[in-house]
């Protein structure tokens, strides 16, 4: 059979991953609301064979749908994304997103007699919020899994590249109320604290490595002007290149938290408030299979900007415990368009974006048709993975 079939196979399925799509455009749900969205992942999958375990992790909108061939072989697996955005619906592409990496996983698993092992397919929840993909990769979900592969949809054919590191730190500050005009020197100011930590923090940026990111709000900043607040609150996200860094920037905020309390005379309490995200690893050869089988079909790769600072991914969690890349496609027909926009999302319904669709399926599903067939290619991959 061969690679090749598997573009016979794409063009055979089009119509019906076209339909996902728009399906899951036409009805776009937060991040842990996507039921519909989800639903009708695993009702595709199903449909062509898939065993589906949903809800999955405990989470009602995740699923595991596994093809297996009965024959010994590695385990390709396929995130799959499906959640939306607030007001402008999948301004991300998460409806094209996902459907590629199902779409994948379907086609690939038309050619298993031939290559035996197996293809997993995981619908993983609030990318945008709440990121599943963490508890997955803290979980056991990637303990008989060979590699895993997502794609994003963009404006451009972008290799993998890194993403930050993040961790989510809430500080909350203790005082004492007083009347701000009869009697002040009865409290303890807890804004004093929480404006003592923002200084701090402008105080130090310079000490900290350029590619790292420090920013925060005040969520609590007392009521009324005449009282003297004796609780505040501050949230604050800390990137960086790995999350070695972050750990270092961590225990930099929490000191300086500790400063700013005692110097108001206040106290204090932290917290992590949203999941911490891994710095994205790519597994090289696994992004240079990846890369070989899009230039195969005509698609130039690019390579990401080296002095771009991105953003953070849950598929960076993926990345520390499984080889693992995470690819873009360009769906805007060479036009410059930023994602969480209208004019994004409605290039996933757009004759250049189906076609962009289509293709990375197909390239998608080659890349596992490699890693089942060739076993030079996978321990080159499980190589990379260990000296990372």
């Amino acid at each position: 059979m061969g690679k090749e079939t598997l573009s016979k196979i794409c063009a055979d399925l089009r119509e019906e991953f076209q339909a996902l799509s728009d399906y899951i455009y036409d009805h776009p749900e937060l991040g842990l609301e996507e039921y519909q969205s989800s639903q009708a992942h695993a009702d595709l999958l199903e449909k062509h064979g898939f065993q589906v375990e949903k809800p999955y992790l405990g989470f009602e909108t995740a699923f595991r749908a596994t093809y297996d061939s009965g024959k010994l072989g590695p385990t390709v697996a396929y995130l799959s994304e499906y959640d939306a955005l607030p007001e402008i619906g999948h301004g991300c592409g998460h409806n094209m997103l996902g459907t590629v990496d199902t779409g994948a996983g379907i086609v690939l698993s038309k050619v298993l007699d031939e290559t035996g092992g197996r293809v997993v397919v995981l619908g993983t929840p609030a990318e945008e919020t709440d990121g599943v993909k963490v508890d997955m990769a803290a979980a056991d979900t990637f303990d008989d899994i060979d590699v895993a592969l997502c794609t994003h949809p963009s404006d451009a054919n972008t290799k993998s590249g890194p993403s930050l590191a993040m961790q989510a730190l809430e500080f909350e500050f203790f005082g004492k109320n007083a009347h701000a005009a009869a009697a002040p020197w009865q409290g303890i100011n807890a804004l004093d604290a929480v404006i003592n930590l923002f200084n701090l923090v402008n105080a130090q940026r310079q000490q900290i490595l350029p590619t790292a990111r420090v920013h925060g709000v005040i969520k609590d900043g007392g009521e009324v002007a005449n009282v003297i607040p004796d609780y505040t609150r501050a949230h604050f996200y800390v990137r960086a290149r790995d999350k070695a860094y972050v750990q270092v920037l961590r225990e930099m905020m929490i000191r300086m938290a500790e400063s700013a309390a005692q110097a108001a005379g206040c106290t204090m309490k932290y917290r992590n408030y949203e999941k911490t995200y891994d710095d994205m690893v790519t597994n090289r050869p696994l992004d240079d299979a990846y890369n070989a089988n899009a230039e195969a079909l005509g698609v130039e790769m690019l390579d990401p900007d080296p002095n771009e600072v991105v953003g953070s991914l849950d598929m960076g969690n993926v990345s520390h415990v499984v080889p693992a890349t995470n690819p873009y496609y360009g769906i805007t027909n060479g036009q410059k368009i930023s994602g969480h926009t209208p004019e994004f999302r409605d290039c996933t319904k757009t004759a250049a974006g189906y076609e962009a669709m289509m293709t990375t399926i197909e390239i998608l599903a080659r890349t596992g048709y490699d890693v089942l067939s060739d076993p030079e290619l996978l321990k080159a991959i499980q190589a990379d993975f260990e000296a990372e």
